[in-house]
């Protein structure tokens, strides 16, 4: 495995970069070959000066990339460069797209396998997703949601509620790519409150390459009464992620998978896991089984 990681001493302190510092340590110790890149082209100029210094590899190799969430342009730039050099990133550029933007992922997963949902591509249709859906409504980007802000900022208990937050996602280009997705509200199990009184609800993440699951772990830092799971409930729960990464069709996928007060394993999104938080995945465990995969 040809690991490309964006740089983190060019980056601000933050959570995401103390996670990307990690996984670069973890896939170094299991002996991945790590190159690090300049995190965006304001200093490099574009994809072939930001991989400049990676040699071609003597046979196709898979590549893993690790980093911040990139455009669709970065993203297909440094595919292609890399591909130059004989390291093919593990999705293309259109399979991560399906696993990154909710939207597309929901024309997938379907309403049987994850809460109803609207895109609203602009505000003249918020009205109409709120007759559809009902209140409350969970509310994201088509990207990300804006959960650390807290739970006034995901939910909207009406339709002022509703107007105001899809202006703010329309606002956050990063967050939603100019859509935003209006979601039905199911509550999940929990115990904690997270801050900005966001429940922490019973939450895990998966990784599955090629229909095998990689590694998975419970969605929140720290001790959780909840976290732990009985076979019974394990099995039900990766069916569910192995259920919902089929349908994607794509090598490469992320699923988080929640339950639901009723005890239902329902999937909360899907995410392309080269460019996401680790959780409580077990990291040497998860990076073991990243060195072995093949293109």
């Amino acid at each position: 495995m040809f690991v490309i990681a964006e740089d983190p001493s060019s980056m601000p302190p933050s959570a995401s970069r103390a996670d990307i510092e990690k996984a670069i340590t973890s896939a170094r110790l299991v002996g991945c070959t790590v190159r690090t890149i300049p995190p965006d082209f304001s200093r490099c100029g574009d994809a072939e000066g930001a991989l400049w210094h990676v040699p071609a590899q003597p046979i196709l190799t898979p590549g893993w990339w690790i980093g911040y969430i990139p455009t669709i342009e970065r993203y297909e730039a440094i595919y292609a460069a890399a591909l130059a050099r004989n390291i093919r990133l593990l999705n293309s550029p259109a399979e991560h797209l399906r696993v990154l933007e909710f939207d597309k992922s929901y024309e997938r997963l379907g309403p049987d396998l994850t809460p109803a949902s609207v895109v609203i591509d602009h505000p003249e249709q918020i009205s109409e997703a709120a007759r559809t859906l009902g209140f409350p409504i969970f509310v994201k980007g088509a990207v990300q949601s804006r959960k650390s802000r807290g739970w006034r900022a995901c939910v909207a208990q009406d339709e002022d509620e509703l107007i105001a937050l899809c202006g703010h996602l329309f606002d956050l280009e990063n967050r939603s790519r100019g859509r935003v997705i209006a979601r039905k509200l199911v509550e999940l199990r929990h115990t904690r409150i997270g801050p900005g009184d966001f429940p922490l609800g019973r939450e895990y993440r998966v990784f599955i390459y090629n229909g095998e699951p990689l590694a998975h772990g419970y969605y929140w830092e720290g001790d959780d009464p909840l976290a732990a799971l009985s076979s019974t409930e394990r099995d039900a729960m990766l069916a569910t992620a192995m259920l919902a990464a089929e349908r994607m069709e794509v090598p490469l996928c992320g699923i988080d998978v929640g339950q639901t007060t009723a005890g239902e394993w329902i999937v909360i999104e899907t995410n392309d896991p080269q460019f996401s938080g680790m959780s409580q995945l077990p990291r040497i465990e998860l990076w073991n089984a990243i060195c072995a995969l093949k293109p």
